[in-house]
């Protein structure tokens, strides 16, 4: 494992002055009195709890660098020299670009999408709320699904209540959705997901009922965090507010000796919390049968990175209820808004967590229980990334979840924007050298203009950001899949994978590449001359 400096790390802005580091405690090996800084403690002194996030908030996700004992970088793909699932195994059928990437989830009203990926929870954060036009467009145009996030209605400035202290308007909320409808073209869905002050707040009537939402997520955690949702707030006004609407405000803004140290200048922001949520068998059903009635035609649930326990729980009471669709996030995660050592501390790790899971989901199928589909979350990025959390958790898996990977490009292809405008210096370097147009820069540009005509002017360079990083991403996993020779995803399987450590196969289940298709290369240096043919029925 590489040497983790606890004490320090470039999330906080904070680093040792040592060149040699105690590794658990992450202290300088000589710590100097009179030292003029700057790790974790030295900050912690007097700024506090403000050491507790990534910062500064509203212009950076931030990811945990903990490097595990195994990740799914431990896995190798599988690439075959015979045999074609999903088409004819010939070399002029059987081309990469042939192979489809689309997936689908859900029970009875099934979403479909291009590429078996979708956004991880866009919430009340200021990254998704200041760059939701080119996430919400870009998720549309590219046919994937979108996750609204929670407490996205709750801290609405413009958020107007019924008499019963509901949800009546969110102009935000309204905004968000229909910056989504208007380039959707039948692929892919926008969930709103729900917490304890959503539920409290009427935030599923609202949704369902105005906006014509059809699916809801419950929210039981993410691999990034153990407790609710946060953002901070920078106006004293603001967090007054937001504490009246029920939720905890810390350091608690109707104090008088936290008013005068605001404004003082000591206290520079205030942290808007969600409360913790407690789940129960019977509440759970009971809930579900609630968003129902409503009206929803999908529900879906979001878990985090929990111990098997509560693993557990999500898949078989997920199983009774006959959820559309189980997102398992793994830790460590990244975020707009978490605290950085939880984050890199916290939870059960991704390919652990999905190991387990594939455990439990073939568990309740030998019992001939009913299996969600399962969606695996938690540090990708990429379409081996892709490629290699469906054929894991083969055949349940049915996407994956991208947080940060998907917002990168909506908010590089926003600044691009901004850079053509001469804002910031102009284009730099790294841009400019394809060009100094959008037409120029962006290389799907030509083909997102046949397609929009004049209409493309209305497509944000976010959004061609995201669908650009999408297609990279889609060629990519289908260029993998063609090598592994599966034409369709629902084809993809656990054989198509190797462990390249036997610790890795000892916690996934993938057999040690050594052992990898043993059985079968020694049947051949046997002499059975059966076996091609045999390989070739089976892979069809």
């Amino acid at each position: 494992m590489n040497l983790h400096k606890p004490n320090a790390n470039e999330a906080l802005r904070t680093k040792n002055r040592s060149r040699d580091v105690a590794p658990q405690s992450g202290l300088c090996s000589r710590c100097i009195d009179g030292c003029k800084g700057n790790c974790d403690l030295f900050n912690a002194t007097f700024r506090g709890r403000e050491l507790l996030y990534p910062a500064p908030f509203g212009e950076i996700t931030a990811g945990a660098d903990k490097d595990y004992p195994v990740d799914y970088s431990h896995l190798n793909i599988m690439g075959y020299a015979l045999g074609a699932s999903g088409i004819a195994a010939n070399s002029d059928m059987a081309t990469f670009p042939r192979v489809s990437t689309e997936t689908e989830y859900g029970v009875t009203h099934k979403v479909k999408m291009k590429i078996p990926m979708f956004t991880g929870a866009l919430g009340s954060t200021e990254i998704a709320r200041a760059n939701w036009e080119h996430f919400a467009v870009g998720a549309a145009i590219t046919g994937i699904s979108l996750v609204c996030g929670e407490n996205v209605c709750g801290i609405d400035p413009g958020l107007e209540f019924h008499s019963n202290g509901k949800v009546k308007e969110s102009p935000d909320m309204r905004r968000r959705v229909e910056s989504y409808r208007r380039f959707h073209e039948g692929y892919g869905d926008i969930l709103v997901q729900l917490n304890v002050e959503d539920t409290r707040l009427g935030v599923a009537e609202y949704v369902i009922d105005k906006l014509g939402v059809e699916t809801i997520e419950l929210k039981w955690g993410q691999g990034a965090k153990c407790i609710g949702g946060e953002i901070k707030v920078s106006s004293l006004e603001r967090a007054l507010e937001l504490k009246k609407r029920g939720y905890i405000v810390t350091p608690d803004p109707e104090s008088k000796a936290n008013q005068e140290a605001f404004k003082s200048g000591a206290i520079k922001e205030f942290e808007r919390h969600s409360r913790l949520g407690f789940v129960d068998q019977e509440g759970f059903m009971k809930e579900v049968e609630r968003i129902r009635n409503l009206g929803a035609k999908r529900i879906t649930l979001k878990t985090g990175a929990y111990p098997m326990r509560e693993l557990a729980m999500a898949i078989r009471w997920s199983s009774d209820a006959k959820i559309d669709l189980l997102t398992i996030d793994g830790a460590p995660g990244g975020t707009g808004m978490s605290p950085w050592r939880m984050m890199a501390e916290w939870g059960i790790p991704s390919i652990y967590l999905h190991s387990m899971a594939v455990e439990l989901c073939n568990m309740l199928a030998e019992k001939g229980a009913w299996v969600p589909d399962i969606a695996f979350a938690g540090g990708f990025s990429s379409e081996d990334h892709i490629f290699k959390a469906l054929s894991l958790g083969a055949p349940y898996c049915k996407a994956v979840c991208m947080g940060r990977a998907l917002m990168i490009p909506g908010m590089v292809g926003k600044n691009i924007d901004r850079w053509l405008r001469g804002e910031d210096g102009g284009l730099p370097s790294t841009v400019s050298k394809f060009g100094t147009t959008k037409e120029e820069i962006f290389v799907a540009y030509a083909d997102l203009k046949e397609k929009y005509g004049k209409e493309i002017d209305n497509l944000p360079l976010g959004a061609i950001g995201i669908y650009s990083a999408g297609e990279k991403i889609r060629v990519g996993l289908q260029q993998l899949m063609a090598g592994a020779r599966k034409w369709r995803v629902d084809f993809m399987s656990r054989k198509d994978l190797a462990s390249l450590t036997e610790e890795a196969a000892k916690v996934t289940g993938i057999p040690y590449i050594m052992d990898a298709y043993r059985a079968e290369a020694i049947e051949i240096i046997n002499g059975n001359g059966e076996y091609t043919e045999n390989f070739r029925a089976v892979s069809n």
